[in-house]
């Protein structure tokens, strides 16, 4: 498993327009080899969100930033404005899972 996580910083205010865009906006992950999960987080502080997704592997995920498809997601819905600075990026490889039964 391989999870890659965008950590984005929130301008006071922008909460709602934030999550409307994301909401309203088409993931194209549907389909996409190695594709598992993906997940908005909402964290506790004002203006934290962290967007989640999980792959069968760090070569699905890297196939998948070269692809039509996440050029396709990346063109929607303007951040500009609603963002404090540029997402985090941060990139793990799964040494241990445990799920249910």
């Amino acid at each position: 498993m391989f999870v890659a996580m965008n950590r984005f910083s929130v301008v006071p205010g922008q909460e709602q327009r934030f999550e409307e865009v994301w909401s309203g906006r088409e993931s194209y992950l549907d389909g996409v080899p190695g594709f598992v999960r993906f997940a908005l987080l909402r964290g506790d502080e004002a203006g934290e969100y962290i967007s989640h997704s999980s792959w069968e592997s760090r070569d699905a995920f890297e196939a998948w930033t070269q692809s039509e498809a996440f050029q396709a997601a990346h063109r929607q819905g303007s951040l500009q404005g609603v963002l404090a600075g540029p997402p985090r990026v941060a990139l793990y490889d799964s040494l241990m899972e445990q799920g249910r039964p």
